[in-house]
């Protein structure tokens, strides 16, 4: 198996489920409705759907820079709102997420496998993610869809399930 299947393997596995490390972002999310995600049930933590909408802004990144792009901060900002809190607009959200994640597949496949140890713009910002060679940034969303999976996950237990 090559590295690039090895890697979207483990993306998919993220993202839809069966993750060595716990429960994917859509195993995370099953179940969770507009109100919940928009709960801030601990303090000064983002809610469930700022999550899911600061999550696809970067998976929509780094698709674009694996398409040639140049590295910049999300379109909709690092930690985009919410804005109109309906299950309508949660379930576009959560469509968001998906697709973004169908594009960044799609764009790692397409990538040439020889430009994976070449650089991400010309210098290292760990907050822009750059610095760093594309085979690394891919890694870094991987981790990064990781990290909030389980964000969620811990959410989701503080607003849906009672102390024992």
């Amino acid at each position: 198996m090559s590295d690039i299947a090895h890697t979207i393997g483990l993306l998919e596995r993220a993202v839809k489920g069966d993750a060595w490390h716990g429960p994917s972002l859509e195993e995370a999310l099953a179940g969770v409705d507009a109100p919940g995600a928009a709960a801030h049930p601990i303090d000064s933590v983002h809610s469930i759907w700022e999550i899911v909408l600061h999550v696809s802004g970067w998976t929509r990144e780094v698709a674009k820079r694996l398409q040639g792009g140049e590295p910049t901060l999300p379109a909709g900002g690092d930690w985009p709102s919410p804005g109109e809190i309906s299950e309508e607009a949660w379930l576009k959200a959560r469509d968001e997420l998906r697709s973004v994640h169908e594009e960044l597949l799609s764009a790692l496949t397409a990538f040439p496998v020889t430009s994976f140890s070449e650089k991400v713009g010309s210098e290292r910002s760990a907050p822009l993610g750059t610095g760093v060679t594309f085979l690394e940034m891919v890694d870094g969303i991987l981790q990064h869809d990781a990290y909030h999976a389980g964000q969620i996950s811990l959410l989701k237990k503080a607003s849906f399930e009672t102390p024992f």
